[in-house]
C-alpha cells in the first residue's frame, strides 16, 4: 500500500460520518462525544475536545465473551473517541470468520477508519484489502506485530509477543524456575503462540504446552489441575492473560501443587493477586494505550496526515513487568479499570 495518501474524499469526511453515525450496525455499540463547532473555528467546543468533523471509526478486535483484557482496551479507545470527536462503534469476535464479516460491515457502512486486531492475520488478508481499496484507512493494534505491513495497514500500536515472551523467559530463569507448564487458550491465535515460543527460545528449563478452552473457565480449571495432578514437578504456571492467572491460583489450590504462577496482561483482581503473592509477576503491554492510540492515529491522519512510527515501524506499548516491587502504583490504575 502506497502510505503517501489515501483516495478517500476529505470533502465527504462529514457526510460519510453522519450516515454512518445513523446507519452503522456493527454488533457492537457506540461511544463518543464531540464539542460543537463555532464559526470561529473552535471557541465553542469544551476545553480539551476536538473541534474537527465528526468522525466514524470501528474497532474491531478478537474478543472472547468475559475477557476483561479488552475491556481495557475499549476504555482506551473511548477516551480518544471522545477527545477526538469520534463516533466509536466496537465489536468483536474470537472467530477469524466473523471477525472478517464485522469489518466487511464496517466497509459497508462507509466509516471513515477502522482499527482491527490480527489475531489470525490470514483470514483478514482479503477484507483489509478491501478497506484500502474502499479509501479506508485501516490501523492495527495488539495482535499482529508481525503481519500488519504484510496486511498493507498503515500503523500498528501493541507488543512485540516474541520480544515479550523472551523477557518472559529469562525472568523464569531469574526466579528459578525450572518446569513450567505455558496455557494457551486458544489455538490458532498467532500473538500467543508467539508469546509461548518466546518464552521456550530463553527459559533454561522444561516447558510444556497446555491448551485449554478459553472460552470455558470451569473447562480451563479442570485442565490445568488435571496437569498439576499428573506431573508434580511443575513449578511454574504461564499463563497468557490475566482471567486465567486467576483461575490457575484456584487450580494449584485444588491440586494440592506447590506451583507459582506468572501470566501476562493485567486487570485489577491480578494487582491485588501480585500483592498477596498469589501471583508472583505479569507482563504488561498496556492495552489501554493500544485501544488510545489506534483510535487517536486515525483522527491525526484524517485531519493532519500524520503516521505513527512514520508507518514503518511499530508503536511498541510493552512489554513491562510488574511485580511486588512496582505493583502499588500500578493497582491504582488497575482499580479504574485502565491498566
Amino acid at each position: 500500500m502506497d502510505r503517501s495518501s489515501h483516495p478517500r474524499s476529505r470533502g465527504l469526511a462529514p457526510v460519510v460520518a453522519v450516515a454512518a453515525a445513523a446507519a452503522l450496525t456493527l454488533a457492537g455499540c457506540s461511544s463518543g462525544s464531540g464539542g460543537k463547532k463555532s464559526e470561529e473555528g473552535g471557541a465553542d467546543a469544551p476545553a480539551g475536545k476536538a473541534d474537527t468533523p465528526r468522525m466514524t471509526v470501528a474497532l474491531v478486535t478478537h474478543q472472547s465473551p468475559g475477557d476483561t483484557f479488552w475491556d481495557i482496551v475499549r476504555k482506551g479507545a473511548e477516551a480518544a473517541a471522545a477527545k477526538d470527536n469520534v463516533e466509536l462503534v466496537y465489536s468483536a469476535s474470537p472467530s477469524a470468520g466473523e471477525q472478517a464479516n464485522l469489518v466487511q460491515n464496517a466497509i459497508d457502512q462507509k466509516v471513515d477508519g477502522i482499527a482491527v486486531t490480527l489475531a489470525k492475520p490470514d483470514a483478514l488478508r482479503s477484507v483489509v484489502a478491501k478497506a484500502e481499496q474502499a479509501g479506508i484507512p485501516v490501523v492495527g493494534l495488539n495482535s499482529g506485530v508481525s503481519d500488519w505491513k504484510k496486511l498493507g495497514l498503515m500503523e500498528f500500536f501493541g507488543q512485540d509477543e516474541s520480544v515479550a515472551g523472551e523477557a518472559f523467559g529469562r525472568k523464569l530463569n531469574e526466579v528459578g524456575a525450572k518446569n513450567a507448564v505455558c496455557v494457551v487458550q486458544e489455538q490458532g491465535n498467532i500473538g500467543l503462540t508467539q508469546r509461548c515460543d518466546g518464552v521456550k527460545k530463553t527459559f533454561e528449563g522444561k516447558i510444556d504446552t497446555l491448551y485449554v478452552n478459553g472460552t470455558d473457565m470451569p473447562s480451563v480449571k479442570s485442565t490445568i489441575t488435571a496437569k498439576l495432578k499428573q506431573d508434580s514437578a511443575v513449578d511454574y504456571v504461564v499463563t497468557l492473560g490475566a482471567p486465567f492467572a486467576m483461575t490457575a491460583v484456584q487450580s494449584v489450590d485444588e491440586a494440592g501443587s506447590k506451583a507459582k504462577i506468572a501470566t501476562f496482561d493485567l486487570n485489577k483482581e491480578l494487582t491485588g493477586a501480585i500483592q498477596d503473592d498469589s501471583i508472583q509477576f505479569a507482563v504488561d503491554q498496556q492495552p489501554y494505550l493500544q485501544g488510545y492510540l489506534a483510535v487517536d492515529s486515525l483522527w491525526l491522519y484524517e485531519n493532519n496526515g500524520n503516521y505513527s512510527g512514520g508507518g514503518e515501524q511499530p508503536v511498541l506499548t510493552g512489554p513491562a513487568f510488574v511485580d511486588k516491587s512496582n505493583v502499588e502504583r500500578i493497582a491504582g490504575f488497575a482499580a479504574k479499570g485502565t491498566r
